[in-house]
């Protein structure tokens, strides 16, 4: 069986800063990045914000641990000078699902390759420091199905184990959908086949991540 996901930290919101060297802009952001297509659309989505910009350098991580999808760009900056060191910073700051862009406004005086990969390392630097960071607890949807008489006891065990209902659907028996965080689920389903005496029916779903 693949090993549990465990938490791990994702920006809580989306961050600025900017940085001036020697006239020249950086602005930093830093967001959220759960897929490669929402890191995409929010990279196009900052290129837009200043569309005068003259780079927007970006380095992104989808995912955590062993299991990560990675992609950088120099935007047009000498090679090396920009997206390796952005994400060598971004590698090292233990987070996941993260964006960066460093979006360069050109000051007039060029910085040579020394100065761009000390002001990129700098700009994603200051935006990972600044960043409010929250856990990524991974969940589980479940289905339950269940004679009337069980139901108040169940909803105050999934509150129990902080589950969520989804859905309710009420036929000849009663019928939920409840997300849990995952490491809840086996101990909350040892709880409702030893409550009901095996009554109820619990279906298991594929896992979903939580934001």
């Amino acid at each position: 069986m693949p090993p549990t996901p465990v938490p791990y930290p994702i920006p809580a919101a989306e961050t600025q800063v900017e940085l001036l060297v020697v006239n020249s802009r950086f602005i930093a952001t830093a967001c959220l990045a759960d897929t490669v297509a929402s890191a995409r659309e929010s990279l196009a989505r900052l290129r837009a914000a200043i569309p005068t910009a003259n780079h927007h350098v970006y380095a992104y991580r989808v995912g955590y641990g062993n299991s990560i999808i990675e992609s950088m760009s120099d935007d047009g900056e000498p090679t090396g000078t920009a997206g390796p060191p952005t994400m060598a910073v971004l590698r090292g700051a233990d987070i996941g699902d993260t964006l960066v862009v460093v979006t360069r406004i050109f000051g007039g005086t060029k910085l040579g390759t020394g100065g761009l990969v000390r002001a990129y390392s700098d700009a994603t630097r200051a935006v990972l420091e600044a960043l409010p960071r929250q856990l990524k607890i991974p969940r589980q949807q479940i289905g339950l199905e269940f004679a009337y008489s069980f139901y108040e006891r169940i909803k105050l065990l999934i509150a129990e184990y902080e589950g969520t209902i989804d859905d309710e659907t009420f036929g000849q028996d009663a019928s939920l959908i409840v997300t849990l965080p995952q490491s809840n689920v086996p101990p909350f389903t040892a709880r409702i086949t030893d409550m009901t005496a095996g009554k109820v029916e619990v279906i298991h779903f594929d896992e979903e991540p939580s934001p």
